[in-house]
């Protein structure tokens, strides 16, 4: 008799504790990245290497062409991590390869997109193609309290020039003098979002020109400016919560990534003040961003700091990544099929990667 007066006593706390668990609400934000593939409009700057995307170039690139590339994109910003649990767009997403300030803010008034009243953070980088990293948010959610730009140094030879070279430099920054390598700032933006500080920092880092390994201490180098960043961070606020993301031209297996940056596969492995990389579980599964003769890697990722992976739910902590690889989005035959449908044979697409998003998620009080 005891024992089932017990059973029941304990019946009925489970009910009641999950009745309680059930009535939590909680507040879900995404947060994106998406390589927007040579998003260039159609003036000729003597600043930035856009012959290319002239109508006179060899992308034929006409201001029809411009805008159906505006519309893809927003119409793929629009739905990242859309559910039947999260109906809103992505608060923050980061973007890489644009040519400037004016592409972003076109892209913003596009439909779908205005009505969400994203606005633009874009510095101009060195970067001999002339693209550029920025990161579009949504104003009601997220207000900016800081953001630069921050340059990364590589040189050719892997040493950096006498100081008489560096001066040649500061004089003419599109011509490397010294034998730099001018490729894309990191872009460091700080803010609150729903009332709370978080960080992200937005890089597309340099690419594999020239091989893979040939080509490693590059990115090894931004990775080791990425990890300076977020240590010096980690200083003023051991509660840092920071999203790094980007194109990384490395997978989550790369040394960059895995051992300069020192971002963990597993959450058990993350220290007190480390990194959690997400997108590594998903590597391991075969799952990718983008696809070269038939290999699919996952170059595209959203790296979090340790207290946004804490159990509890008190403030903002991480819950899921994903890629954002819908149909529409994918070419539909061919010897592509299934690759991202990115531009080509004079047709404009999406763009040659898929976006990356993750979730975070906070208890409503």
């Amino acid at each position: 008799m005891m024992i089932n007066r017990f059973r029941i006593l304990l019946v009925t706390i489970l009910v009641v504790f999950a009745a309680k668990a059930q009535d939590k609400q909680y507040r879900v934000h995404t947060i994106a990245f998406y390589n927007l593939e040579n998003l260039f409009d159609t003036i000729n700057d003597p600043r930035t290497n856009d012959e290319e995307w002239l109508v006179t170039g060899s992308q034929h690139w006409t201001g029809a062409k411009y805008r159906k590339k505006l519309a893809n994109l927003s119409k793929v910003i629009s739905q990242i991590g859309v559910d039947e649990k999260q109906p809103n767009s992505p608060v923050v997403v980061g973007v890489a390869e644009v040519e400037n300030r004016k592409v972003l803010e076109d892209l913003v008034k596009q439909p779908g997109l205005a009505e969400k009243g994203y606005a633009v953070i874009h510095f101009d980088s060195p970067d001999k193609r002339g693209i550029d990293v920025g990161l579009l948010y949504q104003t009601k959610y997220f207000k900016p309290t800081s953001y630069i730009n921050i340059p990364l140094y590589i040189y050719e030879n892997g040493k950096a020039p006498d100081k008489a070279d560096s001066a040649d430099d500061a004089e003419d920054k599109n011509v490397a003098h010294n034998g730099r390598i001018y490729t894309r700032d990191q872009l460091l933006v700080t803010g609150m979002l729903d009332g709370e500080e978080v960080s992200f920092i937005v890089n597309h880092w340099p690419s594999r020109s020239g091989g893979e390994k040939k080509s490693s201490p590059n990115r090894e180098a931004a990775a080791a400016l990425n990890k300076k960043t977020i240590d010096s961070l980690y200083t003023i606020n051991p509660n840092l919560k920071l999203i790094t993301m980007g194109d990384l031209n490395d997978g989550p297996y790369n040394n960059s990534v895995k051992k300069v940056l020192g971002a963990k596969a597993h959450k058990d492995e993350v220290k007190e003040k480390g990194l959690f990389n997400p997108m590594a579980e998903m590597s391991d599964k075969g799952i990718g961003t983008l696809a070269y003769r038939d290999a699919w890697d996952l170059f595209d990722q959203m790296i979090v700091t340790e207290p946004l992976i804490k159990k509890d739910f008190s403030s903002f902590r991480f819950w899921k990544a994903g890629v954002w690889n819908k149909s529409f989005m994918t070419q539909p035959s061919g010897q592509y099929r299934g690759y991202p449908l990115r531009n080509s044979n004079g047709e404009v697409g999406y763009s040659d990667h898929f976006p990356v998003y993750i979730y975070l998620v906070k208890e409503q009080k």
